[in-house]
């Protein structure tokens, strides 16, 4: 597993080249894959100078954000495109793309839900297979996202797998330690899955002296900063089944937001490194 910079999950916002340049001078391992405008400064380039950035910065693709609206109806213009867009992705060696799904609904029953969920991303999973990429599903774990909502929805780690499943073999998770923790899932969990199961990876912490019942989706902190949330645990659990994939900070913090972006990769890093070394991940 690599540490993998996802600007605006710590509120930088900057394109492409300034992005690279930006994870190269603060040490991170990979930078997620900004597919829209990559493809535009294809057509203003070639793939072979995109791909070049990430080389010459000494910085690999990660992942990237599934730019498809897959909850409102689309065509199959929508999905020529996303072909083009896996096609891209696949050229510069960045096959990981990746989605939420609301633990709720105020309009369909868990039941029905899952078979809407099938009938919207099954067409989107051909056609990421179709250029080799795979697509990683991530639930989300509080409470207070769902308490207040007429039905409930997937919100654990083995309900997405039944679901990625279902949906098909190039499926499987996005793995937030977050959602994990308040979802109440266990270092058992993580053990149960194969290593093709995880696609993708967020981490983060809680803040301390709020019940895991009552945590608020986003408000968070940085990797290992309170140690509510057993990154050691977690980090291990992954490094066990082999997954080899990006580790992405997502704390949701808006003092970072604050910080010249400089700083704000930089202090990001340092606890993405430390989240490593408690977990023994070199």
């Amino acid at each position: 597993m690599f540490r993998n910079l996802s600007p605006g999950a710590i509120g930088i916002r900057a394109d492409l080249p300034a992005s690279l340049a930006l994870a190269a001078r603060t040490g991170w391992q990979g930078l997620d894959l900004p597919v829209v405008e990559a493809a535009r400064l294809v057509a203003e380039t070639s793939t072979e100078q995109v791909a070049a950035l990430f080389a010459d910065h000494g910085v690999r693709p990660g992942g990237w954000g599934l730019p498809l609206d897959w909850r409102k109806p689309y065509d199959s213009a929508a999905l020529n495109e996303l072909r083009q867009q896996a096609a891209l992705a696949a050229q510069l060696g960045c096959t990981r793309a990746y989605t939420w799904l609301l633990p709720f609904s105020d309009e369909l029953p868990f039941r029905e839900n899952f078979q809407h969920h099938i009938r919207q991303l099954g067409p989107v999973a051909e056609a990421l297979a179709t250029h080799g990429c795979r697509l990683g599903l991530e639930f989300i774990g509080p409470r207070t996202m769902r308490e207040a909502h007429h039905y409930g929805f997937i919100y654990s780690l083995e309900g997405m797998l039944s679901l990625a499943e279902a949906i098909g073999p190039n499926v499987g998770l996005l793995v937030d330690c977050w959602h994990w923790h308040t979802g109440l899932g266990t270092i058992a969990d993580l053990r149960t899955m194969r290593p093709e199961d995880v696609v993708y990876v967020h981490i983060n912490d809680a803040p301390a002296g709020v019940a895991v019942e009552a945590q608020i989706d986003n408000v968070r902190d940085l990797p290992a900063a309170t140690g509510v949330i057993d990154i050691a645990g977690f980090l291990g659990a992954l490094r066990g089944l082999g997954y080899d994939g990006p580790v992405t900070p997502e704390p949701f913090l808006p003092r970072l937001a604050s910080l010249a972006p400089e700083q704000a990769a930089a202090e990001a890093h340092a606890a993405t490194q430390r989240a490593f070394e408690l977990a023994g991940v070199a």
